[in-house]
């Protein structure tokens, strides 16, 4: 079914919900669309990107933030 609907969309947009055997019941599929589905431990969510986000935003670095390691500093100088 969403071959058939991919196809007769062409150049459009497609959203389709469907009824899934998962926790939450229903699963999602997207062409052509912004909004992107993504697993979230376990349920399926749909991400809409902001307005000022775009593809070309690095993705954020993995590992400490500025404000955690002043934390861990300052914990280490107390001991």
């Amino acid at each position: 079914m969403w071959e058939r609907v991919v196809e007769l969309a062409k150049d459009g947009r497609a959203i389709m919900i469907y009824s899934a055997r998962n926790e939450q019941k229903l699963a999602f599929k997207v062409h052509r669309h912004d909004w992107k589905p993504v697993d979230f431990d376990g349920i399926q969510l749909m991400l809409r990107p902001s307005e000022d986000q775009t593809e070309k935003t690095p993705p954020l670095r993995p590992g400490w933030s500025n404000a955690s390691k002043y934390r861990m500093a300052a914990r280490r100088r107390k001991s």
